[in-house]
């Protein structure tokens, strides 16, 4: 079997329209995966964090900044989408993409790579924890909702920083740990 890197990507966004909203934040966990007969081994490969300055601000959606704590002085050195993209290229080729609402990372995620004209260099497979989550827990009446915060609670994982990039895909990797380590 072919063995492909995994990658715990989460974004932070200007807004829920990736065609009037921009990423302005990627956080990414790289571990490959290994079953043995004990069960799944993650092995933490790599971590990363991307702050991208924003080109249209004025579109932002006041809520979503908010929400993900968007203050300008934190990202004077950010990267521009061009940089941002070729490193996250650079650091996840071959990889699985793994998120929460991988259509809403994704979709963000395959624009960008589009307009800055960089190769999407990740496996073509994608993850998605929240059906992953769903498919696992659907009957489960303690679990209402598949939000990566009430996965967080339902596991007892402390995520220290939510709706912070890394902090989000941090918390992502553990959930995904869990959810595929129990039986």
């Amino acid at each position: 079997m072919k063995q492909h890197n995994l990658a715990f990507v989460d974004i932070e966004t200007t807004g829920l329209n990736p065609d009037k909203h921009e990423i302005i934040q990627i956080g990414c966990i790289i571990a490959r995966q290994e079953w043995s007969s004990k069960g799944l081994i993650l092995e933490h490969l790599d971590e990363f964090e991307l702050k991208i300055k924003p080109e249209r601000i004025t579109d932002a959606d006041p809520q979503a900044l908010r929400v993900n704590g968007y203050e300008p002085a934190e990202w004077v050195f950010a990267y521009t989408l061009p940089e941002a993209m070729k490193l996250f290229a650079e650091k996840t080729k071959g990889s699985i993409f793994v998120a929460h609402n991988a259509c809403f990372d994704f979709g963000f995620i395959d624009k960008a790579f589009r307009i800055t004209e960089i190769e999407n260099t990740m496996h073509y497979h994608k993850l998605d924890t929240i059906s992953m989550a769903f498919a696992k827990f659907g009957h489960d009446d303690t679990l209402d909702r598949f939000s990566l915060r009430n996965l967080c609670q339902h596991f007892n994982i402390e995520n220290k920083n939510a709706h912070t990039a890394l902090s989000d895909a941090r918390a992502l990797y553990q959930v995904y740990e869990k959810m595929m380590g129990e039986k």
